[in-house]
């Protein structure tokens, strides 16, 4: 953990057990859908069809366990917040999504009790962390104190990028939310208007993490995003060698696919090496 400097603010006990309970909650979702991702029917909360789909989504939800848990590892909440603002928007965006489709849902009373049980502990968590996360913000905010200063800036071609692919994923992503069917024919697998929504969601909550890097321009603050970055590419890319037959490998979609994700991970990649150097001004 980094040391608390005097005058900074700190994380919240309340924002840290969140992140932490986040992060249980994202790797069990991601147990059921990138382990078992042929059993979405009996252990998930919905049927994601096909099984890269799932495993795709997944893979989100672990690289979110690895952003999550390392900000919660975090002292000040300048080191931590750049999780925050992305968490906020996919969970929002989430619930959205599953109310907008709750007749998918596994909660009918043809489902076996178990299966009911998880779809029903989806709709409220959903229902619950948006809200209890904008109220632990509002504290965070209201605390007296300071930002440590940066240490570790990041250098302007690095941010132009790291903005640049924020803004790609935010049209992607907005356009598989409020057009789903049409958006995709831009995506390299066969999604459904609800699985298309729920990736939409991640995009656009991985949007708003970008721009959040870019507001904080330091490598140190910026880590839990930049591992997430790395997780997500190398998860993602161990999706579709598990079911390349569900990927249209040929198309445009899938170049382009592959191009996001090796952008994804160099960007995460390079703020994790500047982070790992020495303190601008020192030797």
């Amino acid at each position: 953990m980094s040391t608390t400097v005097a005058g900074t603010v700190p994380l919240t006990a309340g924002m840290r057990r969140l992140l932490l309970m986040a992060t249980a909650l994202v790797t069990l979702a991601g147990v059921s859908l990138f382990v078992f991702p042929t059993r979405t029917a009996e252990w998930f909360a919905w049927t994601v069809e096909p099984p890269l789909t799932a495993a795709f989504l997944g893979a989100a939800y672990w690289a979110s366990a690895v952003v999550e848990a390392t900000s919660a590892r975090a002292r000040t909440w300048a080191d931590a917040r750049v999780a925050v603002p992305g968490v906020l928007v996919f969970t929002a965006l989430t619930l959205v999504v599953t109310l907008v489709h709750l007749d998918r849902f596994h909660l009918g009373a043809d489902v076996a009790p178990a299966t009911r049980a998880i779809a029903a502990a989806w709709v409220a968590v959903y229902a619950v962390v948006p809200a209890v996360l904008a109220v632990l913000w509002l504290r965070q905010r209201r605390l007296p104190g300071a930002d440590p200063p940066r240490t570790r800036p990041l250098p302007t071609w690095l941010r132009v990028a790291v903005g640049v692919m924020g803004a790609v994923l935010l049209a992607m992503g907005a356009a598989l939310l409020l057009a789903p069917t049409a958006a995709a024919a831009a995506w390299p697998w066969e999604l459904t208007p609800l699985t298309g929504r729920a990736i939409g969601a991640w995009l656009v909550g991985l949007a708003v993490s970008a721009a959040q890097t870019v507001g904080e321009n330091d490598a140190r603050r910026a880590r839990p995003v930049a591992a997430g970055a790395v997780a997500l590419a190398v998860l993602a890319a161990l999706a579709v060698a598990r079911f390349p037959g569900d990927l249209d490998g040929v198309g445009l979609p899938a170049v382009a696919f592959w191009l996001a994700l090796a952008a994804w991970a160099a960007l995460g990649a390079g703020i994790l090496v500047r982070g790992a150097r020495p303190p601008a001004g020192h030797p």
